[in-house]
């Protein structure tokens, strides 16, 4: 059952609908007469430089509210509920699915398994696409949302149906063709098992996702995520450097296809990849602008090129400090690299890089987003850690201060009784971390 009742919870101060009379509590029951399903009614509705909205009290009075403002401007309502309905859930049982993964115990938000259209659209969230309806597929054709985030995996139909568990995953290409026709712009996703949808079956889907260029604007291909919770769970061995090295060399195959002909790259791997394949990582040329830096795709090349910019502009000078970065595998090397950059122009900057190991998820999830509370407290307890902890962004949920297993950055601090700076993910918040200050 959708929910269709928008409980106004607060009204942005200077905003339109501030000055003309609606208040927290209200409802918005229609918009120029017509109902709203969810927020992309709402967004879409508001570009209107004159509205009607029709408003319920908390008394069960309605009235017909007019509004003028500048198009384009926003209303300025903000809902009890961010999509104005529910989430629509996943409805595929992957075989490679992280959540299923999960241990018992964890918050329940965790467990939900969002594949909504509206959240790839607003988010950048990636969906299967396994759960729309045709009238469903209309409406995004309609609103035209681009760009949709696709969670590919594979074009052969049985496959994909294998694979996800989803007797209706096999029309992958239609629906994108349907949006193609539509001219909505896609980025899609391969997360890559080993046995299963590699080798042939990838050079199958790289080519059958180039009949959608230019508006699949790219295609990221990330390894699959094993845990320790795997009992009950299909076998999936894990990829080695030798298969990291061949998924490689056909995705750089793939990658000069694609730039002679339609003169992109189109394909990327996962920084994963190269650091299994023990590669160096592309030049920041061949990611093309980053198109999926928030997938892992060039994240360490971008931190890199970014921290060299910052540095060339940099005066050194002899202050002196001594701190720690906790992350993880996969991240440490290059973190021992950039540190030692800025100690070329701030020589008494003593920094050390300790590699903190999964145990939560088991030793094979590397990327330090993943890493828990619990963890680098065990790791880092009883060692000498200098004046200051620092730690990656990627490690909190989205807005607050807590790790995957509940504990905060304050339990942390208390634990190690030191004070932990959360560092963002770009190269000046990097230098600045561990000067303590602005490098401009």
């Amino acid at each position: 059952m959708r929910n269709h009742t928008h409980k106004i919870l607060e009204i942005m101060p200077f905003s339109p609908c501030g000055a003309a009379g609606i208040v927290v509590g209200d409802v918005l029951v229609a918009m120029n007469g017509e109902p709203v399903q969810d927020i992309l009614d709402y967004h879409f509705r508001e570009e209107s430089d004159r509205l009607t909205l029709t408003i319920e009290h908390e008394d069960g009075r309605r009235e017909d509210v007019v509004i003028e403002k500048e198009e384009d401007e926003e209303l300025g309502l903000v809902f009890a509920e961010s999509l104005m309905d529910d989430y629509q859930s996943c409805r595929n049982k992957c075989e490679f699915c992280f959540i299923d993964q999960m241990p018992p115990g964890m918050r329940k938000t965790l467990y939900f398994k969002d594949d909504d259209t509206r959240l790839s659209f607003l988010q950048g969230n990636y969906v299967t696409l396994t759960n729309l309806s045709d009238k469903e597929i209309d409406r995004i054709c309609y609103y035209k949302l681009s760009p949709m985030n696709v969670s590919v995996h594979t074009t052969n139909p049985e496959l994909r149906c294998q694979m996800l568990k989803n007797r209706f995953a096999g029309n992958i290409l239609q629906c994108l063709q349907r949006f193609k026709d539509a001219g909505i712009t896609m980025n899609g996703q391969v997360v890559l098992v080993k046995d299963r949808n590699d080798g042939e079956e990838l050079e199958r889907t790289i080519h059958d996702l180039t009949a959608f260029l230019p508006n699949m604007q790219s295609l990221s291909i990330v390894p699959v995520g094993l845990t320790k919770y795997r009992e009950g769970l299909p076998k999936i061995e894990p990829f080695n450097r030798d298969d990291a090295r061949k998924v490689i060399g056909q995705i750089h195959k793939w990658q000069g296809i694609c730039k002679q002909y339609f003169d992109t790259r189109f394909v990327y791997a996962g920084d994963e990849w190269y650091i299994l394949a023990e590669q160096d990582l592309p030049t920041e040329d061949d990611y093309e602008g980053y198109p999926q830096l928030e997938n892992g795709v060039g994240m360490l090349r971008s931190l890199m090129s970014e921290v060299t910019d910052c540095l060339r502009y940099v005066h050194g000078d002899d202050r002196s400090r001594k701190l720690t970065i906790a992350t993880g595998v996969l991240a440490a090397p290059f973190m021992e690299k950039l540190a030692a950059q800025v100690r070329e122009h701030f020589p008494n900057i003593a920094c050390q890089v300790i590699t903190i190991y999964n145990h939560f998820f088991g030793e094979r999830i590397t990327v330090s987003g993943l890493l828990t509370g619990g963890d680098i407290i065990e790791q880092l307890k009883g060692r000498e850690l200098g004046e200051r902890l620092l730690l990656p962004v990627n490690l909190l949920r989205s807005g607050e201060d807590v790790l995957l297993d509940n504990l905060t950055v304050s339990d942390i601090e208390n634990a190690l009784q030191i004070k932990v700076s959360i560092v963002q993910s770009n190269g000046q918040a990097f230098i600045d971390s561990l000067l303590d200050e602005s490098v401009y």
